[in-house]
């Protein structure tokens, strides 16, 4: 599915004029901060001098580093974005890993940093935690088109088939921390199309 951060799509257009803008140029300052020197070195008054805005605009309405990081999530999950609709279940998969892939590769990577911060934040961890829970939510439109074509039994659990995809681009990126590699979308996306081919993911089963 699309990077934690959905990089792919810009926000959704919100109300507010002059709010609206200052919470996209904060939240900006912030990813830039993140990836640029680390949690560890994100602070409210480094934001606000990025941004251009004043700490008391920053304190008055994120309180604090947690409510940078929390809208950060929220911000994310924000995005107008859809899963691929290329005809096949491999190919809609491949898609999906390849917008992972390069979530991760990309210099400065926000999906990266959000994730290191996730394992020193409860909060960010929770976030983290819901974020995904609703991408994998919109990614579930893949596997039902694929029951629809055929591809796959009708008694598959999309959930299960859309980590099984996904889950080694996240050891190899994430875990392992090795280079991108070219083959790895498709691979990945194949073995997963063949296991629920072969009723590895349908409900009954396990």
């Amino acid at each position: 599915m699309t990077s934690v951060t959905g990089s792919s799509a810009p926000p959704r257009p919100r109300p507010g004029g002059r709010t609206a803008r200052i919470r996209e140029e904060v939240l900006a300052a912030a990813r830039a901060e993140l990836t640029e020197h680390g949690y560890d070195a994100l602070t409210v008054d480094t934001v606000a001098a990025r941004a251009g805005v004043h700490r008391t605009t920053v304190y008055r309405r994120w309180r604090d580093v947690g409510g940078l990081i929390a809208d950060l999530f929220a911000a994310a999950s924000d995005l107008d974005w859809h899963p691929p609709d290329t005809g096949s279940l491999c190919g809609d998969l491949t898609g999906l890993n390849r917008e992972i892939q390069d979530s991760f590769t990309e210099e400065s990577s926000i999906a990266m940093a959000l994730i290191a911060v996730s394992f020193r934040s409860e909060p960010a961890a929770r976030a983290l935690r819901q974020l995904w829970d609703g991408r994998y939510d919109q990614c579930e439109i893949v596997v039902e088109r694929a029951i629809q074509r055929g591809e796959i039994p009708s008694g598959t659990d999309a959930r299960a088939l859309l980590i099984a995809a996904t889950a080694p681009l996240y050891h190899q990126l994430v875990l392992l921390r090795t280079p991108a590699d070219p083959e790895l979308p498709e691979r990945a996306a194949r073995a997963a199309v063949l296991a629920a081919q072969g009723g590895a993911f349908e409900m009954s089963a396990r």
